[in-house]
C-alpha cells in the first residue's frame, strides 16, 4: 500500500471570534489534497496586534507568547507523526481522519440516522495496536506539558513503544497488528523476547515493567471500546522487591570527609551527600532552584519544598547543617549564577558513572547509584533521627506509607533503644511484670 498524499498546515488568527479585549483564538487548518479541510483549535488566544501574519506565529517575548509558539511547534510535530502512521494504513487519508486520530478517536467514523433522524457518529474502525500506543503516548505528553506527569516516565513509555515494534517484527514478521489479534500469549512471548531472545536481554523486573505498560495501553483501548476486554488482564507483572541495603552512617561520614582534588568527583560527592540528607531523587535534585527554599514556621527555618517529578506529590525536608554547607559552597558557582540551580548535577548517566569512581577512591565496596542515596536518607531519618514512618513518607514524597516501607528498614539498634526506654512501663526494675490493672488506674 503506497500513499503519496501530502499534508499542509496553516495556523491563523480567527478575528471573527475576538473577545472584548481584542484577543482571538488561534486555529490550525489541516489540508490534504483531494479532500475537505479540517480545523483544530490550539486552545490559545493572541491579541490582534500580536499575531505575525507573515510567519504565522505570535509576536513578542513574554511567557504567553512562548507558550503559544511552543504549542504551534508541538502540534505541527504531532500531526505530521500521526499523518505518517496513517499513510502506512490507508490508501487515502482525509483531514478529518487526521484530526480524529490526533484527538484520540478512530480514524474513520461514519454517520448513520437514528429514530429521530438526527445524525450521530458511529465507530466504524479502531486504531491498530501501535497506533493505540501512539495515541496513549501523545496523551501522556500533554500531561507532561502540564506538569502532571514526569518527562522521565515519558522516556520509559517511548522505550516500551520501541521494544513492542521490534518484538512485532521479530515474532510475527509485521510492523503493526490489529488490536483484536492480541491474545494472552502475547504477554508470555513478549516476556521471553525481552529476557532471552533479543540482542541485549534485560532483567525480569525491567521486562515486566514493559508488559505492565502494554497492559495499560490495552486498558486504554478497552475504555475506548476498541476491544471488548484486555487480553493481558490476568498476566501478573509483580516482582519480588530486591532489598537495597543503605549505607551505614560511618560510610556516609567517610565519603563526606574524603579529600578529593578532582573537581568533577568533588562535585559528585557533594551532590550524593546532598541526596543522602534530603532524600530527593535524581531528577528532583537536578531541577532544584533557589525558589524551592522556603521559610517555615515562626523560627523561619529553611526548608526544601518541591513537587516530586515522578508523582507530583510534594516532598519537604528541613535543610540540615550539612546541606546548608553544600548550598553555601556553590553560592557563586556557574550552576547558580548562570543556570539558576542550587548545586551542580551531571546527566544521570555521567552521575552514576562518576559515583562508581567515588566508591573506589573512598574504599567502599558497594555499587553506588543515585537511588542508594534516597534509601540512605530514609534509613538515617528512621533509625538515627527517629522520625516516624509517616513523617519519612511525607519527606520522600510517597503516595502511601506502603511505598516507604520498601525504603526504610527498622534496625535492631532502634528496636533495642526503644525497648530500653519503654520496658519500665511493663516490668519492674527487678524484672517482674507490673500489676497492669493497678498502674493504669
Amino acid at each position: 500500500m503506497k500513499n503519496n498524499q501530502n499534508i499542509s498546515l496553516l495556523f491563523w488568527h480567527r478575528k471573527s471570534k475576538q473577545d472584548k479585549n481584542d484577543y482571538a483564538p488561534i486555529i490550525c487548518r489541516i489540508s490534504i489534497k483531494g479532500g475537505p479541510k479540517a480545523e483544530i483549535s490550539l486552545g490559545k488566544k493572541a491579541h490582534l496586534d500580536e499575531w505575525d501574519l507573515e510567519n504565522k506565529k505570535a509576536k513578542g517575548k513574554d511567557k504567553e507568547t512562548k507558550e503559544i509558539n511552543l504549542k504551534i511547534s508541538e502540534l505541527t510535530v504531532d500531526l505530521n507523526r500521526h499523518f505518517i502512521l496513517l499513510q502506512g494504513r490507508y490508501e487515502k487519508i482525509t483531514a478529518l481522519m487526521l484530526k480524529n486520530v490526533y484527538l484520540g478517536k478512530p480514524a474513520k467514523q461514519q454517520k448513520v440516522v437514528n429514530k429521530s433522524e438526527k445524525l450521530i457518529e458511529k465507530k466504524s474502525s479502531s486504531p491498530t495496536f501501535l497506533q493505540t500506543v501512539d495515541i496513549h503516548i501523545a496523551n501522556f505528553e500533554k500531561m507532561v506539558e502540564k506538569g502532571l506527569r514526569s518527562a522521565e516516565t515519558l522516556k520509559q513509555w517511548n522505550s516500551t513503544r520501541t521494544k513492542l515494534k521490534e518484538f512485532l517484527q521479530f515474532r510475527y514478521g509485521v510492523f503493526d497488528m490489529n488490536l483484536d489479534k492480541i491474545k494472552y500469549s502475547f504477554a508470555l512471548d513478549f516476556y521471553m523476547y525481552l529476557t532471552t531472545e533479543q540482542k541485549k536481554v534485560i532483567k525480569d523486573s525491567a521486562a515486566k515493567n514493559h508488559i505492565k505498560k502494554t497492559k495499560g495501553v490495552l486498558n486504554f483501548a478497552e475504555r475506548n471500546n476498541w476491544i471488548n476486554k484486555n487480553p493481558l488482564l490476568q498476566f501478573k507483572c509483580g516482582t519480588e522487591e530486591k532489598e537495597i541495603e543503605p549505607l551505614e552512617i560511618i560510610e556516609v561520614e567517610k565519603i563526606w570527609r574524603k579529600k578529593i582534588s578532582i573537581r568533577r568527583l568533588a562535585e559528585v560527592r557533594d551532590a550524593f551527600i546532598f541526596q543522602c540528607f534530603t532524600g530527593f531523587a535524581f531528577q528532583d535534585v537536578y531541577a532544584l532552584t533557589p525558589e524551592n527554599i522556603t521559610l517555615v514556621g515562626i523560627a523561619k527555618e529553611r526548608w526544601l519544598i518541591k513537587d516530586r517529578g515522578k508523582t507530583g506529590i510534594i516532598e519537604m525536608v528541613p535543610i540540615m547543617p550539612i546541606v546548608e554547607e553544600i548550598l553555601l559552597r556553590y553560592e557563586n558557582h556557574l550552576c547558580r549564577t548562570e543556570h539558576g540551580r542550587l548545586i551542580p548535577v551531571n546527566s544521570n548517566y555521567r552521575y552514576n558513572c562518576y559515583l562508581k569512581e567515588l566508591a573506589t577512591i573512598c574504599g567502599i565496596n558497594r555499587d553506588f547509584n543515585t537511588h542508594l542515596a534516597r534509601h540512605t536518607f530514609a534509613d538515617i531519618m528512621l533509625n538515627i533521627l527517629e522520625f516516624s514512618l509517616a513523617e519519612v513518607s511525607r519527606m520522600l514524597g510517597h503516595k502511601t506509607i506502603r511505598t516507604t516501607q520498601r525504603y526504610a528498614r527498622v534496625r535492631k539498634q532502634l528496636i533495642s533503644k526503644t525497648y530500653a526506654n519503654q520496658k519500665k512501663n511493663l516490668f519492674t526494675t527487678d524484672g517482674q511484670l507490673r500489676r497492669i490493672g493497678l498502674s493504669m488506674r
